[in-house]
């Protein structure tokens, strides 16, 4: 006897999801969280004022939630940090709307992992490809111009090109535990110069008197969340742009993640002078906000990389993803790493000429990831993984 078919619904908020239910189906992976997505839509981060249009997608069997994914209408491309505004400007030279569109992506966060809940004993690739064609066939049924999934896994990359969806890659820097005992002994893979430059930064900072408290997001109290709030917002404010997340946004996170948000707080003579952020799962950490009350030596690689890679070590995490960008990364042992993303157009020339323009991206991102590799700081002797 079949089972029954699988019927599509669309949720207009994660509130109107129940939160035991949609965790339920919950990888481990912080960002698919019932709260962490909750956090930025109730507090209207991720809402139709700011771009972001909840349109969450749900797959029942029967009455049951089998599947779902965190789906929005985007009426821009800003907090997607994959770049697709020359596609926008093809679309409009053309006499095409590019926007609204749909994305499926965790927003704010380019951090690579699932992005598909799932029901445990059910077959992933079945269920995924039904979600791909009920986004596509919901992009088709409101004249759409196209749907996106981003910074996906190798599992929902597959099912995205076999229902033919465009693949697009992107390089990024990540470290990797290769149990280490300690800082030093990760230390030691370094060439004998970068080495040395290493300890010279760690250094710097503990001579301006500088010392770090591990905090986890339901041990901050509320001073401690409103400096973290003002380092993370005068950190897009100096690079001319408003802040993601607002003070409600960042307490609400704390108060739902728990554990599973660790803060790294720098202080001097006993006050608060600049945070890193970061989330976990059981097995990598994931660097996403940070920032400082002033300018100070090697402070931002101190606390964004090498207290994140004590922090791997300690807990005994394989992976630590501390962002996007900067090449700086490579000199602190972090490696470059491709990203994944896919995307279906529904404009047929369009389409093809984007597919045209992936395929020599492609090629162009390849080369830059395979010569980052070649500045890696680790001696020669050392085995590292490539791209």
């Amino acid at each position: 006897m079949s089972s029954p078919a699988l019927r599509a619904r669309i949720a207009r908020g994660i509130g109107d999801i129940d939160a035991a239910q949609w965790n339920a189906l919950a990888p481990d992976y912080p960002f698919l969280r019932h709260e962490f997505l909750r956090a930025l839509e109730s507090t209207g981060c991720a809402s139709p004022a700011t771009g972001w249009t909840p349109h969450h997608l749900l797959l029942f069997r029967g009455s049951e939630l089998v599947a779902a994914c965190p789906l929005y209408e985007k009426t821009h491309s800003w907090g997607e940090f994959v770049f697709d505004f020359a596609w926008s400007r093809a679309f409009e030279e053309r006499g095409l709307q590019y926007y609204p569109k749909l994305l499926l992506a965790i927003p704010f966060t380019p951090a690579t992992g699932p992005r598909v809940l799932l029901k445990a004993g059910e077959d992933a690739g079945a269920v995924q490809r039904a979600l791909l064609q009920a986004i596509e066939a919901d992009a088709v049924s409101r004249h759409l111009s196209s749907a996106h999934a981003l910074f996906i896994d190798e599992s929902l990359r597959t099912d995205c090109a076999a229902a033919g969806w465009l693949l697009r890659s992107d390089c990024h820097f990540q470290w990797h535990n290769r149990g280490y005992a300690g800082f030093d002994d990760f230390l030691a893979t370094f060439s004998a110069e970068k080495r040395k430059k290493t300890r010279r930064e760690r250094r710097r900072v503990a001579e301006q008197g500088i010392h770090f408290e591990t905090l986890r997001g339901h041990e901050l109290n509320e001073a401690q969340l409103a400096a973290v709030y003002e380092f993370h917002a005068s950190t897009f404010v100096q690079h001319g742009h408003l802040p993601y997340l607002n003070p409600e946004c960042l307490r609400e996170m704390a108060t739902g993640m728990r554990e599973r948000m660790i803060v790294k707080l720098a202080l001097r003579e006993s006050q608060p002078v600049a945070a890193a952020v970061f989330f976990r799962s059981n097995d990598t950490l994931y660097g996403r906000y940070w920032g400082a009350n002033g300018a100070y030596h090697s402070l931002h690689f101190e606390a964004c990389y090498y207290q994140g890679i004590e922090l791997c070590i300690e807990l005994g995490l394989q992976r630590f993803e501390p962002g996007t960008q900067g090449e700086h990364k490579l000199a602190r042992g972090f490696e470059p790493a491709l990203t994944w993303s896919a995307h279906w157009i529904a404009d047929p020339a369009m389409r093809r000429a984007i597919a045209d323009y992936l395929r020599r991206e492609q090629a162009m991102v390849k080369r830059y990831a395979a010569d980052a590799a070649e500045h890696l700081p680790f001696r020669s002797s050392e085995s590292t993984d490539t791209p």
